[in-house]
């Protein structure tokens, strides 16, 4: 588990971790081969065009002009010309598919980690801040965006070049090349001190980032202003995000900064060489050494450029890849992650669903060294059967309830559907089976009749219609100025609770499945509201096997069988005449659920009489 979901979490060894990784980066290259391939004949043609010119230069200040040779003159300044033009077109080329292939890396990349997180388990998400999983896809990725799509060329490009050079170099004269070589070594040594320093702080630099991300997320969301303004906390919110901001404004400066005057004396340097090969050759020809010629001097002088700056650029690509390093091992940690819940090689395809729910001797926990959140659980639901899960808060109900769709899978014993274990369908059998409606009303910023099609991306718009009346909300659609078009708002907040509950209802009526999860569908309505709700819910139960999950007994009365968890385990089982005969655990509940009514002070059953 990376180290921001597990305090425990240690990086891994260095010890050939580093190659590993660099193998696994180039794997994600291996798809454009073709493209990549193509890129590497246009920079080696570059280079190679690129080197001809001083050899042009030379023949033009040793031949042409001294003898004056006026066709050879046009003839050499038209190919200086030429390799210019050759030079630009390349570059072009080379950048063009280069970035194209960096930016299909890139997606490659944030579709894979997307599609990952959409397996985990919902355990997952409720250990894991959102902002941090927004900067993993964002941040992170974004930040690798110069790497990928420049870095291959920019290798390939500058490599090549300076093999070229050095050997045009030699070819022109090899005692000016070796004079010309002395500087490398020192070159590849800063290169990585600085590259070893530059990740070490891009790690600092993008955690610090993913913290900054999850502040943002929680404190600038509908919930987290209204948190803020109503406790007062608005300028401490504000204090604490600056005090994030200015954490990273330091990791920034030190990023920038990583190196800089050791890349600045090796710029220094390198000034003064053209100055030192004119001064070699002069005193090699003082000291009667080999007559260098004018030309071969001037074109060795203009090859120099050609080795430093490509040289110092593979340093500084150097030392990027190093930073980037960090960037990809974050990416890697969640690309790792062990998927929880996942699909039989070969699972179990119904076409036609009953609807049977049975859970086996199930129990569960959230790890291994937990207590158990259910215990022993045997449970039976007939097709278009209804039970009801009721209880005190933290006794399972709603965990009981999710591993029928396999948000969360069993530890012990089995939840089956029409007999066949849940762990052994298919996806697609389980999510057209199962329709949930949770507490926890979900809402996508978008129109109402988007967020309703959802469920259903065919449905007409009397389809529409007619799951907004079972829903009993279809009214209060129709009179917006908008009517279905109306934007719902960030996470809904441009409707009441009740009404964001009754969107969800009418969302699952679309979908239209076998069996339903009710995990305290109604909490958030009135008490008329809510029975209207629950005559819709209970017409659309009517031939659907239904599990509800719910504090407030108003919803379960009349369920075939009602149970009463507590601590994980059955305390009692029954309809409801019996159990309130009984005087049991859901008598009291019942009674502890009752509430003085409006006219009076004498206790009434919060559930309607029907």
């Amino acid at each position: 588990m990376p180290p921001d979901h597990d305090p425990s979490w240690s990086p891994p060894a260095d010890t050939g971790e580093q190659p590993r990784q660099v193998r696994r980066i180039l794997k994600l290259f291996r798809p454009y081969r073709g493209r990549l391939t193509v890129v590497g004949l246009l920079v080696g043609a570059s280079s190679l065009v690129s080197v001809a010119t001083p050899f042009l230069l030379k023949e033009i200040l040793d031949v042409a002009i001294p003898q004056g040779r006026t066709g050879l003159l046009s003839l050499l300044a038209l190919g200086m010309i030429l390799s210019a033009v050759l030079t630009s077109v390349f570059g072009v080329l080379q950048t063009l598919i280069s970035t194209t292939v960096g930016q299909r890396v890139m997606h490659d990349l944030r579709t894979a980690v997307y599609g990952r997180l959409q397996r985990m388990s919902l355990a997952f998400f409720t250990r894991t801040r959102t902002g941090e999983v927004q900067s993993r896809i964002a941040n992170d990725i974004g930040g690798m965006q110069a790497t990928v799509t420049s870095t291959a060329t920019s290798l390939v490009s500058n490599f090549t070049s300076v093999v070229a050079t050095v050997v045009a170099m030699i070819a022109l004269d090899w005692r000016l090349t070796v004079v010309s070589l002395l500087l490398l070594p020192a070159f590849v040594w800063i290169s990585r001190r600085v590259g070893n320093e530059r990740k070490r702080i891009t790690t600092q630099r993008q955690k610090q980032m993913a913290a900054m991300a999850a502040t943002v997320t929680e404190s600038l969301s509908v919930s987290g202003i209204l948190l803020g303004r109503t406790m007062g906390r608005a300028d401490s919110l504000t204090a604490s995000f600056a005090e994030e901001s200015e954490r990273l404004v330091d990791l920034e400066v030190r990023s920038s900064m990583a190196g800089r005057w050791r890349m600045a004396v090796i710029t220094i340097v390198m000034a003064p060489m053209p100055a030192v090969i004119y001064w070699t050759a002069g005193m090699a020809l003082q000291l009667g050494g080999p007559d260098v010629p004018l030309g071969t001097i001037v074109a060795f002088v203009s090859l120099q450029p050609g080795l430093f700056r490509p040289a110092v650029s593979l340093l500084s690509t150097g030392v990027q890849i190093q930073s980037s390093l960090a960037l990809f091992q974050r990416i890697f940690e969640y690309l790792d992650l062990p998927i929880d819940i996942t699909e039989r090689p070969d699972p179990v395809h119904l076409d036609r669903i009953k609807g049977e729910v049975r859970f086996e001797k199930v129990s569960f926990r959230y790890d291994d060294e937990g207590a158990p959140v259910l215990d022993g659980i045997d449970l039976t639901v007939p097709a278009g059967g209804s039970l009801a899960v009721v209880g005190p808060t933290g006794a399972g109900k709603s965990t009981l309830g999710y591993l029928v769709p396999r948000l969360y899978d069993v530890t012990g014993g089995r939840v089956t559907l029409d007999g066949v274990d849940v762990r052994d369908l298919d996806f697609d059998t389980l999510a057209r089976a199962v329709g949930v409606v949770s507490q926890e009303t979900y809402l996508f910023h978008a129109s109402v009749a988007d967020n309703l099609r959802f469920a259903k991306p065919d449905a007409t718009d009397e389809e529409l219609y007619a799951a907004a009346r079972a829903a009993q909300i279809h009214d209060h659609i129709a009179s917006l100025p908008d009517g279905y078009d109306t934007v719902v708002g960030e996470r809904g907040h441009r409707f009441s609770g009740g009404e964001k509950q009754r969107l969800a209802i009418a969302r699952t009526i679309l979908r239209d499945p076998p069996v339903l999860i009710l995990d305290e569908a109604t909490s958030a309505l009135d008490t008329r509201t809510e029975h209207a709700v629950q005559q819709a819910i209970d017409a659309l139960s009517a031939d659907r096997t239904t599990v509800t999950i719910a504090h407030r007994l108003s919803t379960v009365r009349d369920a075939d069988q009602i149970v009463v968890l507590e601590a994980g385990q059955v305390a009692e089982r029954g309809a409801h005449e019996d159990l309130l005969a009984r005087d049991g655990r859901y008598a009291a509940l019942v009674r502890k659920d009752s509430r003085p009514a409006p006219a009076s002070g004498d206790p009434v059953p919060l559930e309607p009489t029907r």
